[in-house]
């Protein structure tokens, strides 16, 4: 099992930086991506960036250039850092970490935090 821990989220104006941290806890040997996800009011979950353990990422179009994850394997810890932040962009952020071990796949969620901007 594996908690997901994360904070960061808030209220900031258009324009403006956050940055998302994600601690991970429990079994990490079943983790090897990791990466976030964001849900709007009435829209579905979708991804925003991911990295692996050998630090490959990828990221939402809308948000490349702007948005960069990171990953300190030592701390398990994903962090998601927000620039120039615009009203779309605001939503409920969810750290996820995933994996496949023998054939069995693993995916853990944490428990979401509010990002919101303001225009």
């Amino acid at each position: 099992q594996v908690e997901l821990v994360e904070s960061g989220g808030g209220l900031v104006q258009a324009g403006g930086s956050l940055r998302l941290s994600c601690v991970a806890s429990g079994s990490m040997f079943s983790i090897s991506t990791m990466g976030w996800y964001r849900q709007a009011p009435g829209k579905q979950r979708e991804l925003v960036a991911a990295i692996t353990s050998g630090s490959s990422t990828n990221y939402l179009d809308s948000v490349k250039s702007r948005f960069t994850i990171s990953r300190d394997n030592a701390k398990n810890t994903v962090y998601l850092q927000m620039n120039s932040l615009k009203p779309e962009d605001t939503a409920v952020y969810y750290c996820n970490a995933a994996g496949t071990v023998a054939a069995i796949r693993y995916n853990y969620w944490g428990q979401g935090t509010q990002v919101t901007v303001s225009s």
